[in-house]
């Protein structure tokens, strides 16, 4: 890949997300690896929260938990 020819590549930031590179992309991994994708775009988790990281997996969004069920207050009583 590095001494061929390549056309431009349109990579987008995402405020808090993922970079969104459209493909097919080769990613070197900082152990040496490669991770491929043939997609027509790919998400680049930035946070490394991904479980199928190095590709986004929304991990990054913040959870919100639901609010505890509230029991009625007539319900407790005898």
């Amino acid at each position: 890949m590095p001494n061929e020819p390549a056309a431009s590549r349109r990579v987008s930031l995402e405020r808090g997300g993922p970079v969104v590179v459209e493909g097919p992309v080769e990613v070197v991994l900082e152990d040496g690896t490669v991770a491929r994708s043939d997609r027509f775009a790919v998400a680049l988790c930035t946070c490394r929260r991904s479980r199928t990281y190095p590709w986004c997996d929304t991990s990054h969004r913040r959870r919100e938990r639901a609010p505890a069920e509230r029991i009625p207050e007539e319900a407790g009583r005898p």
